[in-house]
């Protein structure tokens, strides 16, 4: 499929003139092949090409080989049966109309002259690395079009375009040429420069491959997590079974102090690195759906990562991942982001002693390949324990006496918005617990003698998803009095063996477990 995308060009003003100089020139060779066209299909010539372009060699002896060819491609576009107004006919017929005088005349006429005389064209080919003489390439972290002016005299023009949306396929444009000047495979593509306005704008037109899948999950997951305190990715190798083979965290923090530009080459980069790494491993991929990223408030008192998350945008970056895996043939599975964090902190992080991030990023892999995750009995079993659940919201009243002292002693607005929002967060964890004891009374007072089918209807009440937040409020901070605590193996025997009261504050390293990492670099 043939496709053709629009970009607009930055030059400084002595390479622009020679732009203009050399638009001029083309595209007077253009309208010179045009009527040479025409005369030679009245005589029936059989190879007006080679007499067209013995021609232009004459009369333009200082152009590049190239864009002579491309101007008598240029010329073949347009109709031969009828006649042709360079610049436009509307515009020409309004110039020869007497009345108009003035400033109105000199606008008209510019815009002739750029439609007649602005043109400059440049087909592309395979052995020429894509196109010989306007040729994208990274120059200091950012996108260029190199345009060669003759005698190996090049310009260096700043290319501006961004992707509109997820869809749009620049994406994939930009994957095709950091693929090809990986792997020396290059692909043709054709560049038409034009002048509008004053300003210089292109076209670049290429076929979009359309490979095979090869990698499917039938073999397996590598999936990613994407993170943003710390900000880094996480990347998980599941097999076809579910089970965690190897993982890797990729820190992203060299991306923070780039431009725009450089920042987006550096995650087009990566975003090849993780698909060569499914391809090597003969898998596919699994990411989030992520339809809207929240990125905080101002005033809510995280500045520092409200900061972050408009530095880097994760959406952005596996946009670029899907469309550098559409290219290779790899299949990108994408699964509801719901709970995959919390389920990987409570289950999966103590169990097999790793980072909750990774343990994030083997959820959305086993999600990807058709796993449901059931909630552990002995967590279930804790929810329906009286005494553990008072416990529990003795910690959280603790917790809320001592922010409601941190919020009369605070004096920084945003500190203290930020400590408001942890007490509404604490109160609303107080009244899911005590709608918990009350729920457990109400079954042991007016359920009597049906232990044999209280225990299942519980159980079944836990099964859906949003038990795990009900099991986030009861166990994180009560047993490790953090929201959002990195080492989650003291839940280990809570998890195991159903003890609360005796949890250890211990470090595991993230190698145990039975699983290795993983290597991209």
């Amino acid at each position: 499929m043939f496709i053709s995308l629009q970009f607009k060009l930055e030059l400084k003003k002595e390479d622009k003139e020679k732009l203009i100089k050399l638009m001029r020139k083309q595209s007077s060779a253009i309208r010179i092949a045009y009527n040479m066209l025409k005369e030679l299909e009245k005589e029936k010539t059989k190879n007006p090409h080679a007499q067209i372009y013995q021609r232009l060699r004459q009369l333009f002896p200082d152009l590049p080989t190239r864009y002579i060819d491309s101007a008598i491609y240029k010329a073949k576009q347009y109709p031969t049966d009828k006649p042709v107004v360079f610049g436009g006919k509307r515009l020409f017929e309004k110039l020869c109309k007497n009345h108009l005088i003035g400033k109105t005349r000199e606008r008209l006429k510019k815009q002739w002259r750029e439609l007649r005389q602005g043109t400059l064209i440049s087909i592309g080919s395979k052995a020429d690395k894509g196109n010989r003489l306007t040729r994208f390439e990274d120059k200091e972290g950012r996108l260029h079009l190199r345009i060669t002016t003759g005698n190996r005299e090049f310009i260096y023009a700043k290319v501006l375009r961004e992707p509109s949306n997820s869809k749009d396929k620049w994406l994939t444009f930009m994957a095709m040429l950091l693929e090809s000047c990986q792997t020396k495979n290059y692909f043709p593509y054709t560049v038409e420069l034009k002048l509008r306005d004053g300003e210089v704008y292109g076209s670049v037109s290429f076929e979009i491959p359309t490979p095979e899948v090869k990698y499917t999950k039938e073999s397996g997951v590598i999936a990613i997590d994407t993170n943003a305190s710390p900000i880094h990715l996480a990347i998980a190798e599941v097999s076809k079974t579910g089970e965690l083979l190897s993982y890797q965290a990729i820190s992203l923090h060299h991306l923070l102090g780039l431009s725009k530009n450089a920042k987006d080459h550096q995650e087009w980069i990566l975003a090849n690195k993780i698909v060569d790494l499914a391809i090597q491993k003969g898998k596919a991929i699994a990411i989030e759906n992520l339809k809207k990223l929240k990125k905080g408030n101002r005033g809510d008192g995280k500045a520092k990562l409200r900061k972050r998350l408009h530095q880097w945008n994760a959406k952005k970056f596996l946009q670029k991942l899907k469309r550098v895996a559409m290219l290779k043939g790899v299949e990108v599975i994408e699964v509801n982001p719901a709970y995959t964090s919390v389920i990987g902190m409570l289950k999966y992080a103590p169990q097999l002693s790793i980072d909750k991030d990774v343990a994030s990023a083997y959820v959305i892999g086993r999600r990807a390949l058709g796993f449901k995750e059931d909630t552990p009995e002995n967590y279930e079993r804790l929810l329906k324990d009286k005494a553990y659940l008072e416990f529990a919201l003795k910690r959280y009243e603790e917790r809320e006496k001592e922010l409601r002292e941190l919020i009369e002693k605070e004096s920084n607005e945003y500190k203290r918005n930020a400590l408001k929002s942890e007490l509404r967060s604490v109160e609303d964890a107080k009244k899911l617990l005590v709608n918990l004891i009350q729920s457990l009374q109400s079954e042991s007072s007016g359920c009597e003698g049906a232990n044999g089918r209280n225990p299942e209807q519980v159980r079944g009440n836990f099964a859906s998803s949003s038990a795990w937040q009900v099991l986030k409020v009861a166990f994180l901070f009560p047993i490790l009095g953090r929201v959002l605590p990195r080492d989650l193996s003291p839940l280990k025997p809570v998890l195991v063996e159903g003890v609360w009261d005796r949890v250890r504050s211990r470090l595991v390293p993230l190698e145990a477990g039975g699983t290795s990492r993983l290597g991209i670099f």
